[in-house]
């Protein structure tokens, strides 16, 4: 019974070192048999060890066979399995420029001094189109490749020329306010119109309304004497809105002499405007009327422009009392 138990202990000992001293084994594919003249293909080396195992693998120049070229050699890659053993998957991107057959023939693979060898390979490279051997001309092996239109790029740009811009209206406006001690933005003046044409709009709205019809007549003359007031004010440069009828009068006796007729309408406005305002006159319709159209005349006979001789023929005279 005893050597039976002993037996029983040798034999698994055994087992169990073959187990752990077996070898690695190696897988080697190729993602394509077939390949185009130029175009590219992944070799791969499939190697299954254990974790603690070092494998030696091949190491390849700048070809895997002669007229098969190494383009690049990618990352290696490791997988742990779920029973124990990693799987290490070195890849490689190869082409050829030669229409033929190209044979991958089995590499090493050394670990603690045994080898094991991965399997042959073979991949045949076409060429596409027909070569005119008559011809000296040189054709290309691919066509042209045209890249996609790089749009990020585009946008940095745009990016780039906008900050830029902003960067230089930042820096006018920084020396315009502290340096030049401007205002950063400045107010375009309207223009202003002429006095006689303000005067004209005015008793143009005044002449619409009739307020003396509506039993405004107050209002009235004093609308009608303020038009008057603030067109003086500018033409004759006089502080007319805060003069009497009198002080105006006063002030322009000089336009008596040289506009007889102008001067006797705008005293008419005056002082018919004073009686309404100052003793309650009520006036009748003719002398409402006689004063806005003395104030339409006073304001024409004025107005500082260049008059046609035309035109100063046709200036009428005022109607008085």
């Amino acid at each position: 019974m005893r050597k039976i138990f002993l037996s029983f202990l040798f034999i698994n000992f055994f087992a169990h070192s073959a187990l752990f001293a077996q070898k690695i084994t190696v897988n080697a594919r190729l993602d394509s048999t077939v390949l185009w003249i130029g175009s590219q293909a992944q070799l791969s080396f499939e190697v299954s060890q254990r974790p603690n195992q070092k494998v030696i693998m091949p190491i390849f120049s700048d070809s895997i066979v002669r007229g098969l070229d190494l383009v690049e050699r990618l990352k290696t890659d490791t997988v742990k399995s779920p029973d124990g053993p990693i799987l290490v998957t070195q890849r490689y991107i190869v082409t050829a420029f030669e229409d033929s057959l190209f044979y991958i023939p089995p590499f090493p693979f050394v670990l603690d001094g045994d080898t094991v060898w991965s399997k042959s390979l073979s991949i045949k490279i076409v060429q596409p189109f027909k070569i005119d051997t008559a011809s000296n001309s040189i054709a290309d092996i691919k066509p042209v490749f045209k890249g996609k239109f790089d749009w990020m790029g585009l946008f940095k740009i745009i990016l780039l020329v906008l900050v830029i811009i902003a960067l230089l209206i930042l820096i006018y406006f920084i020396i315009r306010k502290y340096w030049l001690k401007k205002p950063i933005f400045e107010a375009v003046p309207e223009p202003i119109l002429p006095a006689h044409i303000i005067a004209l709009n005015q008793l143009d709205k005044i002449k619409q309304e009739k307020a003396w019809q509506q039993g405004r007549t107050k209002e009235y003359h004093t609308e009608l004497t303020d038009v008057l007031r603030e067109y003086t004010e500018r033409v004759f440069e006089m502080k007319s809105m805060e003069m009497t009828s009198e002080e105006i009068l006063e002030h322009l006796h000089t336009l008596r002499k040289q506009d007889k007729s102008a001067y006797l309408g705008l005293k008419q406005i005056l002082q018919l405007a004073d009686l309404v305002k100052f003793a309650k006159w009520n006036p009748n319709p003719e002398e409402h009327e006689l004063s806005l159209r003395n104030a339409y005349l006073f304001v024409n006979q004025t107005k500082i422009e260049e008059l046609t001789v035309a035109e100063e023929n046709n200036e009428k005279e005022p109607i008085t009392n």
